[in-house]
This record gives C-alpha cells, sequence and structure tokens, in this order.
C-alpha cells in the first residue's frame, strides 16, 4: 500500500503560525491569503487526527500535541533545507553550507570561537548554528540533518561517532550582594536550607548535581530548574538562589553583578563531538571539529576523553 506523507506545505504554514504567533503574520511570511493558512492548518489537523492549535478570537496558541509536533515539524523542514543546499552543493562541486546542532553551552562559547578561526578558503557560505537540547542534537546527527553535534552526556546511540569527550568542573553562580558571594570556595554544607538553580533535564548535568548533593546529605530550601545556563545566571543574577553550573557558558557571555565561585565538591560537566556512523566527513567540517577542540583546550580545567568515561 502506498505510504501517506504530510504535506510541507501544511507543516510550513504551521510552523510560521506558532514561530510568528498569528494567522496574519505567517501568511505575510509565506506570501500567502490569511484564508489559505487557516485551511492548510485545518488539513493538517485532519490528517493528524488531534488539533495543534487552540483558537480563542484572535489569540492562538499550540495545544499540548501541537507543542511536541511543533518540534519535529521543524526539524523536517531544517532538514528539507539542508538536502536543498546539498543538491546545490553538489551541483558546484563544492560544500557551500554547513549544519552544526550543539547544545546551548557550547553554541553561545566554544562554536563561534571555532567558526572565527575557519580558513577564508574553507568558510561556507551558508552556516546554520542551531542551538538545542541534547536529545535534538542526536537525532540531527542521525537524521543526517546536521554535519556535526556536540551534546552532553550520556551519549549512547549506535548511528553516531563520538570523536571525543570533554570535561570541565561546575561552579556555583549567586548574584553579588549574596553572603556568599565573598566566599574562595563554596562547600556543599554551604547549600543547605538555600534555594538552588539548576538543569532541568533529569538524565544529564542534573544527575550529577542530585547526586553530589545526596552525597553530602544536604537538604536544599527550594528548587528552580531551567533549561539553558544563561537562565540559570539571570536568576541567580536576581537573587532567587545558588546556580550550580557547567561552566563552558561562562566564557562566552558578558557577566555582570553575579560572582562566581569554585565548588569544593566535584560535578564534572560532559560533552561530546559526534557525526553520523559511517559518512565521509568534508575538509571543512573536519577542519571544524579540530578547531572545536582546539578552543576548548583553553577553557580552565578542562580535560579531554578519547572514549566516553564511566558516568
Amino acid at each position: 500500500m502506498p505510504v501517506d506523507y504530510l504535506d510541507t506545505k501544511q507543516l510550513e504554514a504551521f510552523v510560521a503560525v506558532i514561530s510568528i504567533g498569528s494567522m496574519t503574520g505567517a501568511a505575510k511570511a509565506l506570501g500567502k491569503s490569511q484564508p489559505v493558512i487557516t485551511r492548510l492548518i485545518q488539513d493538517l489537523e485532519q490528517e493528524l487526527g488531534f488539533p495543534i492549535l487552540h483558537r480563542n478570537g484572535p489569540r492562538i496558541g499550540p495545544t499540548e500535541q501541537g507543542v511536541a509536533f511543533f518540534a519535529q515539524a521543524e526539524l523536517f523542514l531544517s532538514g528539507l533545507r539542508t538536502i536543498s543546499e546539498r543538491a546545490r552543493a553538489i551541483e558546484a562541486t563544492r560544500v557551500t553550507s554547513v549544519e552544526v546542532a550543539s547544545i546551548p553551552a557550547l553554541a553561545a562559547s566554544i562554536v563561534p570561537l571555532a567558526l572565527k578561526e575557519l580558513p577564508a578558503d574553507q568558510f561556507p557560505e551558508h552556516i546554520h548554528l542551531q542551538s538545542t537540547s541534547a536529545e535534538n542534537v542526536v537525532q540531527a546527527v542521525v537524521a543526517r540533518t546536521a554535519d556535526v553535534g556536540i551534546a552532553s552526556l550520556p551519549l549512547d546511540n549506535p548511528g553516531v561517532d563520538v570523536h571525543w569527550v570533554g570535561e570541565v568542573p561546575c561552579v556555583a553562580v549567586v548574584a553579588a550582594s549574596d553572603p556568599l558571594a565573598g566566599l574562595e570556595l563554596l562547600r556543599a554544607e554551604d547549600l543547605k536550607g538555600r534555594r538552588l538553580i539548576a538543569s532541568a533535564n533529569p538524565y544529564r548535568l542534573r544527575m550529577r548535581i542530585d547526586k553530589a548533593l545526596a552525597e553530602h546529605s544536604v537538604e536544599i530550601g527550594g528548587l528552580i530548574d531551567s533549561n539553558a545556563t544563561y537562565v540559570s545566571l539571570a536568576l541567580a543574577r536576581s537573587g532567587l538562589g545558588v546556580g550550580i553550573v557547567e561552566s563552558v557558558t561562562l566564557t562566552g557571555l558578558p557577566l555582570k553583578d553575579i560572582a562566581i565561585l569554585p565548588l569544593a565538591f566535584h560535578i564534572p560537566f560532559y560533552w561530546g563531538v559526534i557525526t553520523a556512523t559511517g559518512v565521509p566527513l568534508p575538509i571543512t567540517v573536519e577542519r571544524l571539529i579540530s578547531l572545536i577542540e582546539q578552543k576548548a583546550t583553553d577553557l580552565p580545567q578542562f580535560r579531554k576523553h578519547d572514549r566516553i568515561p564511566h558516568l
């Protein structure tokens, strides 16, 4: 039996509506009329069998199912754009675009420094740097919509090759006015009764933070979690608690009114540089992977692992 495929025009309309926030804005962005966009969304919902938008007069927002579907639709359309660019590159017999998928910590720090060092004759006409979750990084590399990915550990997918793993220690961050700001080292007991600001994902860095606190019998006085270090920094700067964050992001952001405290106990942050298994790498991608490693070695207390360490 023939396989049913979703219409890419419907997906484009949906992604545009969610990204822009209105049918009218999406219609202008796509060069279509508002009734056409409305019809495309309705047809997509009929194909899917579930609603993807809440409609309350002029206000539009995604349903819970729509939020989940948006991530997949966006990834698919990104892949189509990459395929189109690759086709043009093959025709021109040279690489004109490079797709990098990275967790925010590296996307905002090491990757820009590495890109800056690419030789002019190897610099692509188009670089797409996608800052996303580790799970989406791996998915993009496996789907070959990303040439190179940088994801936090754990990494255990047969579809990717791990070139190397980097490690840096976590640090504590507090507002400059916080009583802890004057400490040279933050001990585990200093966190007792304090509100903690930490990573939300329970299976990555947060798992090691929770383990360290449990080993030191620390009971915190509340929790704020977020999905990005720069958000945790903003929360700490506002005096909302003590942040335990990876130290990579700190190298790429201007820091003001915040104190950075080394930890007296060790919480490692690991990330790996990955590509799709069995895929030949263009010279530009190989060079970029090498430059990412070079820039990572400048990080304080950086350690390189050629294999995934036991977590």
